[in-house]
């Protein structure tokens, strides 16, 4: 009889264990929805690789320059940005700069000395961002921390404009 009613004990543990694995997530979606645009950002971003850098450039076929790179990807998911790097670093929520803390979307800030911002690029996971460079000539997808020379620009800071369920955002090993 206690062997009979410890199996149904372990059942019932079990048929509850299963039940809250099984139970209703109500924010899922939300979080799907997050991971969604994300992933969605990053493939935009990177469907621009190859375009020509231009100063001034806000689309593909005239050609970027970072921050029309930047506007052009964000608004292609109807997320609003001003038009230049300095301005841009100013929107949305400042996040520690700290590579756990970096979600795919984020925007990257680089600048030089005192000059304050000048240079604006999209994390897309995995240590690595796409930006239009004036020094490649092109849109290219670089390591975040690329050896230095003169011609780079420090890493700044970051700015979140895709906000909402960040502690699930971690596709890609990513926080």
């Amino acid at each position: 009889m206690l062997l009979a009613s410890a199996s149904a004990g372990a059942q019932a543990a079990q048929a509850d264990s299963s039940h809250a694995i099984d139970a209703p997530k109500p924010f899922a979606k939300f979080s799907n929805s997050v991971h969604s645009i994300r992933d969605s950002l990053v493939a935009v971003a990177r469907a621009q690789i190859g375009t020509k850098y231009v100063l001034g450039g806000t689309n593909p076929v005239g050609g970027f320059d970072c921050s029309g790179l930047v506007k052009y990807v964000m608004a292609a998911l109807r997320v609003e940005l001003p038009r230049t790097a300095a301005q841009q670093a100013r929107v949305g929520s400042e996040i520690v700069r700290e590579d756990s803390r970096l979600r795919p979307g984020d925007l990257l800030t680089f600048g030089k000395g005192k000059k304050g911002v000048s240079h604006i690029g999209i994390y897309v996971g995995q240590g690595r961002y796409v930006h239009a460079s004036s020094v490649a000539g092109r849109v290219i997808e670089s390591d975040l921390h690329r050896t230095g020379s003169p011609l780079i620009r420090a890493w700044r800071g970051v700015r979140r404009v895709v906000s909402g369920a960040e502690a699930d955002s971690t596709r890609d090993g990513d926080g």
